[in-house]
């Protein structure tokens, strides 16, 4: 269950060992990411949440340009954290809507993930 960005980018190269040396790899990811790709090297099994492409896209996109705005410590802090508030949000949707699909946690039990 790999967690979006440069998480992923670094777990990809693990998954694509893993499966050259013969382990079948089940990765377990929203429908909505960033960079989580289905692949050849591994299985997809995906599950919807709360929130659309452009929605998550439009918050990462915000956070990381408060993070340059310029202002006093406090306006930025603030700017930042509403910007971290907004991103944990979309993290823990993310997480109850995986374990709230029975079908998907079904499929986890019985294979034993």
């Amino acid at each position: 269950v790999p967690v979006d960005g440069s998480h992923w980018l670094s777990m990809r190269e693990l998954l694509d060992i893993l499966r050259q040396r013969g382990h079948e790899v089940v990765v377990v990811a929203p429908e909505v990411t960033m960079h989580i790709k289905p692949s050849e090297n591994f299985v997809m099994k995906m599950f919807s949440v709360p929130y659309t492409q452009e929605e998550m896209e439009k918050d990462f996109k915000a956070f990381l340009h408060t993070s340059f705005e310029e202002g006093s410590f406090v306006e930025r802090f603030l700017k930042v954290y509403e910007g971290m508030k907004k991103v944990s949000d979309m993290s823990v949707a993310c997480c109850q809507h995986l374990l709230q699909n029975k079908e998907l946690i079904r499929y986890l039990e019985e294979s034993k993930f």
